[in-house]
């Protein structure tokens, strides 16, 4: 294509089939199977994505950033994927190739004081390209449809597919060059529902937030003035039967088990924490526009590989209140265990590809780049961490540990751990399943999401959700006398992962229309990274919640 040069009928080339070719049928076959899937075409001209614009229901028009390879029409007359064969020429078991395509570019030619020094008087900015295929035995006619036969062909038959395309200029001086995005953003079927779902989430959750933190306030409040006016002069037993979290607190900072693995993970937590929130800053600011492709991912994996020096610093501090000494296995750890769990299953998604031969296999010079950016500067800024880290006085704790563990009475069914973290992440999960529908379809069903801004909102009430609700099933547990709340504090709210994981095979199995074996292997793959780092940002959040709010409490009141 060449800009202002328009053509019409132009033959890319044409492909023949022949029924003896064992090769050519192989080849077929490819191309009957990514008709029967809905494969779709991707192009891009100037930075911008080839969209496809249709009718929907009750919206005047929805622009795709893809278009299908072709149609199937089975063997009971149903359609496989979007087909635009009228009726009347559909045939059962029957393929139609999307061979035709008209191009029609709208461009903005502008002012010479518009454009500065870059004014040039043949020129132009493009504004969209849109695209509408036809299946055509004949360039430009949509009557003679090119049909593929369901059956396999004869030893002496053969096809031929023309694959022809016309391109049309259109000026449009009315839409700005900065706007030239609008359309795709704004043409989405569902963008009225998500405007008014996501506010309507934002509105309950805030109301439940509100109500958690003060039914906490008011009844910590009144805990802490009893227990100081029964250090006063009042009765012990009336604290011992009502109030339980007192009696605990020789045991509330005894070091948990497996206190080293909880520092690293709380550490790793802490890395994603800080990516996650400066990413959505920069995503707010407008630094990630979808015009630059890969610049949401490429910004969270610089501040990722740029972050391990806070990791390292939370993960040797918290390590080191434990009283563990082996301190460079807690390094060590902290900047490979998360890291490496997300690498490996990467790199057999990506073994999958290359077996494949996907065009979305990662070359192995980009792997040998994100392990040189992991141990060349990663690692040596988790060690930078880990060392102020140690080098920091330990944390003190409000309380002394006796020698002897207190023993733990007969809990209730919903003091117990398991219920107690498994309702713990229904709350958090019910402030972000709205958002996450999107996100999953932007994911998956090549759908550009734009709504950072909404995006941050429902971040922050995660953040607020999860240490509510965090917080307030610590002080439950905690009033029945059970100390054990560090790794319970770190699983309550981290319990949201696994809801976020539920969602993501029901997403899969009513949204998905996905058969094949490896498709489904690389779906649920990448769910794995996905929800294992949502496990960490979420638990990491509860945990230090929990964590602040236990030295608080136990700072306050008194103790003999």
């Amino acid at each position: 294509m060449e800009f202002l040069k328009p053509l019409t009928c132009e033959v890319s080339c044409t492909k023949t089939y022949n029924g003896g070719n064992r090769e050519d049928m192989e080849k077929l076959d490819k191309l009957k199977k990514a008709i029967y899937l809905n494969y779709q075409h991707h192009w891009i001209v100037d930075n911008m994505p080839v969209t496809w614009c249709y009718s929907v229901p009750q919206k005047p028009m929805y622009c795709s950033t893809g278009f299908p390879v072709g149609c199937y029409i089975n063997q009971k007359g149903q359609q496989m994927g979007f087909c635009m064969i009228p009726p009347e020429q559909q045939k059962e078991d029957t393929y139609y190739v999307y061979n035709d395509l008209e191009l029609v570019v709208s461009y903005h030619s502008g002012k010479k004081e518009d454009w500065g020094s870059s004014f040039q008087a043949n020129g132009g900015r493009i504004i969209s390209v849109k695209v509408y295929p036809r299946s055509s035995t004949q360039c430009g006619k949509s009557t003679s449809m090119l049909q593929i036969s369901g059956k396999q062909l004869g030893s002496n038959e053969k096809i031929q597919i023309p694959y022809t395309y016309s391109v049309t200029f259109v000026e449009n001086n009315t839409t700005k060059w900065g706007s030239r995005w609008d359309h795709l953003l704004e043409s989405g079927p569902d963008s009225n529902i998500q405007w008014f779902s996501i506010l309507n989430s934002l509105v309950i959750v805030l109301f439940l937030s509100g109500m958690v933190a003060m039914i906490m306030l008011k009844t910590l409040h009144k805990d802490i003035a009893r227990y100081n006016q029964l250090d006063a002069g009042g009765s012990s037993d009336d604290a011992q039967e009502e109030f339980g979290w007192k009696l605990v607190h020789g045991d509330v900072f005894r070091p948990p088990r497996k206190g080293m693995l909880l520092a690293v993970w709380v550490g790793s937590g802490v890395q994603v924490f800080l990516m996650t929130l400066i990413t959505l800053v920069f995503a707010c600011l407008g630094f990630l526009s979808p015009a630059n492709r890969g610049s949401l991912m490429t910004c969270a994996l610089v501040l990722y590989v740029c972050l391990g020096t806070p990791a390292g610093y939370v993960s040797a501090r918290l390590y080191k209140s434990f009283g563990g000494e082996k301190w460079k296995s807690n390094v060590l750890l902290t900047a490979m265990l998360c890291p490496g769990i997300v690498f490996g299953v990467f790199f057999i998604l990506n073994l999958v590809f290359w077996v494949m031969d996907s065009s979305a296999a990662v070359p192995f010079t980009t792997l040998l780049a994100l392990l040189s950016l992991w141990f060349g500067i990663s690692v040596p800024l988790t060690f930078v961490g880990a060392y102020f880290g140690f080098r920091r006085r330990s944390l003190e704790y409000p309380v002394r540990t006796n020698q002897i563990p207190r023993q733990i009475p007969e809990q209730s069914a919903y003091t117990r751990p398991v219920p107690g973290i498994v309702m713990g992440g229904i709350l958090p999960f019910g402030c972000i399943f709205i958002q996450l529908y999107f996100i999953l379809t932007s994911l998956w069903s090549s759908q550009l999401f734009y709504m950072f801004g909404f995006l941050f909102l429902v971040f922050i009430i995660l953040v607020i959700t999860c240490s509510e609700t965090a917080i307030l099933l610590c002080y439950f547990h905690l009033c029945a006398e059970d100390y054990r709340w560090w790794w319970r504090s770190f699983l309550t709210s981290g319990c949201t992962a696994l809801y976020l994981f539920l969602y993501c095979i029901h997403f899969f199995v009513t949204k998905l229309d996905i058969k094949d074996s490896t498709s489904t292997f690389l779906y649920f793959g990448y769910t794995f990274i996905i929800v294992f780092l949502f496990l960490l940002l979420t638990g990491t959040i509860g945990f230090l919640a929990c964590f602040w709010f236990v030295r608080k409490i136990y700072s306050v009141v008194k103790v003999d």
